[in-house]
């Protein structure tokens, strides 16, 4: 029988964003953003599928929010979609966008739950990425004025913040690869897409202490990114090199300005056709204005071995290529349908090895962690089974509960995600949730696993 044991006042949650979940798209003032024109482009997400409707939480938040109060979470984070509160993302503010949050979060504080806010979970409005979007210091000036308002607006019923949820999402596969929206393709424009959204996550906390944070301006204040601290594939020292080299990107570009540090100047000497980040005077120092957390988003730890340095696609005598000399290998690990490896002892190694790069300066969180598994409907429609997704918690769950252990000041754990929703560019067929969403007449059937946990918060199912 397994002896861990998480610390008194250790935060649960689950986890969702406001495109993957709200719909309502058209309703009450709400503008267009970045992923209502994706989705809508014929060729970008599978099937043509959109968050149009979604799972419908704009007008069945109480539904869910009992969901949560029976499960026993502590916290629900979610995120506020900024052309829903400020519809071309300048001027105008929608009073019944901040009158939708005001009711989510009362509806959570009722259910005994906290609500965790994000401030950009992707969906920029449009009409700033016709301006030019993130590659655009003027982006984060405007995100700077939404922040400071919705602060105002809303300080008395969030209890913690979140400024930016992965932000090399936005700036690499948004504007680099162009798998998400606005599906750009320009690196120079991810290096200065990414600088921005650091520096409106600067800007954005700068106005919370300056007093933005309304008569609950104590809740705490952090970000979330989606790091990555890769495997060597093997103990040879190209191989580690190899895993140093890509963090760069991955790992240092968005965490080392947070803590001071600075950007990592290998990453853009490997491309030296391109333009570095446009830093101005004061950015960084902004940048690093301090936080009360930081939030880990974790899916899977890669493995990586020394690649020739080359072309990304370049095959030289059969081994792939790349600037930055490292490449992916494959692993005996199980995939989930994502194909990302179920790599639970890479949480471990994951959450250790972030607490002590930013030296033990500010507790950490998972505020995103859950795979994609097959679901199985019982015939009667009122169970779903979901056996490897119940698998994939446990282990992940003893994986943070060791790390514990051994020192790391971990507070809370959101799982990703509450429902299933629309998964990007996947659009519907992925399933993250732990409640199984009907998308035909907005049914909620609680998984397995949504039994699960609830029995690990109890104290009922040991990690």
């Amino acid at each position: 029988m397994s002896t861990r044991r998480f610390p008194e006042g250790f935060l649960w949650g689950v986890a969702a964003a406001s495109y993957q979940v709200e719909g309502a798209a058209g309703e009450d003032g709400r503008g267009p953003s970045i992923w209502d024109t994706f989705s809508h482009t014929p060729g970008k997400v599978l099937h043509g599928h959109t968050g149009d409707v979604s799972v419908d939480q704009y007008h069945r938040y109480p539904e869910d929010a009992a969901l949560m109060r029976d499960l026993g979470v502590g916290a629900y984070r979610f995120s506020i979609a900024w052309p829903r509160v400020q519809p071309a993302g300048s001027g105008a503010f929608n009073e019944l966008g901040f009158d939708y949050y005001k009711r989510l979060a009362d509806e959570l504080h009722g259910a005994g739950l906290k609500a965790v806010a994000t401030l950009y979970h992707w969906d920029l409005p449009q009409a700033l990425e016709d301006a030019g979007g993130w590659p655009m210091r003027d982006t984060a000036m405007r995100f700077a004025d939404y922040a400071a308002e919705t602060f105002s607006r809303l300080g008395d019923h969030i209890d913690m913040w979140i400024t930016m949820n992965e932000a090399w999402c936005s700036s690499v596969l948004g504007y680099h690869i162009g798998a998400h929206a606005p599906g750009r393709q320009d690196r120079s424009a991810s290096w200065a897409a990414g600088h921005h959204l650091l520096l409106a996550h600067g800007l954005s906390v700068q106005a919370y202490r300056a007093g933005g944070g309304g008569a609950a301006g104590a809740a705490p204040i952090g970000i979330t990114h989606n790091l990555e601290t890769p495997h060597p594939a093997t103990n040879r020292t190209e191989d580690a090199e190899a895993a140093d080299r890509a963090m760069d990107m991955r790992t240092r570009f968005f965490l080392d300005p947070i803590i001071g540090k600075g950007y990592p100047r290998r990453h853009f000497d490997a491309y030296p056709g391109e333009t570095p980040p446009p830093i101005e005077t004061g950015d960084m120092e902004t940048i690093a204005s301090p936080v009360d957390f930081l939030g880990l988003n974790f899916y899977f730890e890669p493995t990586l071995a020394a690649a020739p340095v080359g072309q990304d696609g370049e095959v030289r005598d059969g081994v792939a290529c790349h600037p930055e000399e490292f490449r992916e290998v494959p692993t005996h690990h199980e995939r989930t349908e994502m194909d990302w490896p179920v790599t639970p002892r890479g949480l471990y190694r994951h959450l250790k090895r972030v607490w002590e790069h930013i030296g033990g300066a500010v507790p950490l969180y998972i505020t995103e962690n859950g795979c994609a598994m097959p679901d199985e409907l019982s015939a009667d429609g009122l169970r779903c089974h979901d056996p490897r997704r119940v698998a994939y918690l446990r282990e992940h769950f003893a994986a943070a509960a060791d790390a514990i252990a051994d020192g790391v000041d971990l507070r809370g754990y959101f799982v990703w995600s509450l429902i299933d929703n629309f998964e990007w560019a996947y659009g519907y067929t992925k399933r993250f949730g732990i409640v199984y969403a009907d998308y035909v007449n907005q049914r909620r059937v609680p998984k397995d696993s949504y039994y699960y946990l609830r029995g690990v918060i109890s104290g009922a199912e040991p990690v």
